[in-house]
């Protein structure tokens, strides 16, 4: 499978150079995020595009560290207890790989196995029928990370969200039975800098209509 790194056009716009900037960030620092900035980046996800512009999203933001942790915690013993039930072969090793802690590190003996000690984690939910959510909700959550980057805060997506519905915590977040927790966005202040991965090259089909009429 050929690969490269993408790299854009010179002096690029700066939309450009953001979206090749952002990273997937599992380490921030110990440093609170101003609220000013996190309602900027929720209102960049609300200029997202959606079905029939039904803007399904709703944001429910955690931002003390304690609460955090306890809900990273139980989501994680969840997600092991669905993989479990799903008969998937050795469940903590894969299960610590989707938490992105497969090398060498026992993720339920840390703090924050989920949210990477983030100090802000925005759960965004929409409702439970409404089919087109999935791809609404990522084009809000890309607008955040993108809108999070610009303003000088990382991000990471963590879609192991999605299992806080089964927690006992749950009921703090205050979610209707109404709608559905689809993923969560992470915000902090990073503390690394990953390097970009390299990106498929040979995944582009342009289609020739011969013109035989």
């Amino acid at each position: 499978m050929k690969s490269a790194i993408l790299t854009p056009v010179k002096e690029p716009a700066e939309t450009i150079r953001i979206i090749y900037e952002r990273r997937a960030v599992r380490k921030y620092k110990n440093k609170p995020v101003e609220r000013d900035l996190i309602q900027e980046v929720i209102d960049a996800g609300r200029m997202a595009p959606s079905a029939i512009n039904k803007q399904p999203w709703k944001f429910y933001v955690l931002t003390e560290k304690e609460m955090i942790r306890s809900f990273s915690k139980e989501i994680a013993a969840v997600a092991i207890k669905e993989f479990s039930r799903s008969g998937i072969r050795n469940i903590v090793k894969t299960a610590s790989h989707l938490l992105h802690f497969s090398h060498g590190f026992d993720f339920r003996a840390m703090e924050d196995p989920v949210f990477h000690g983030a100090p802000v984690v925005i759960f965004i939910t929409a409702p439970r029928d409404n089919e087109w959510a999935p791809l609404d909700i990522g084009m809000c959550a890309q607008n955040m990370m993108l809108a999070a980057k610009a303003v000088g805060l990382d991000s990471c997506p963590v879609g192991f969200a999605k299992f806080v519905g089964n927690t006992k915590l749950y009921p703090r977040l205050t979610v209707p039975d109404s709608e559905e927790v689809f993923l969560s966005v992470i915000l902090g202040y990073g503390d690394e800098h990953p390097e970009i991965h390299d990106r498929r090259k040979n995944n582009v089909i342009f289609i020739h209509e011969s013109s035989g009429y």
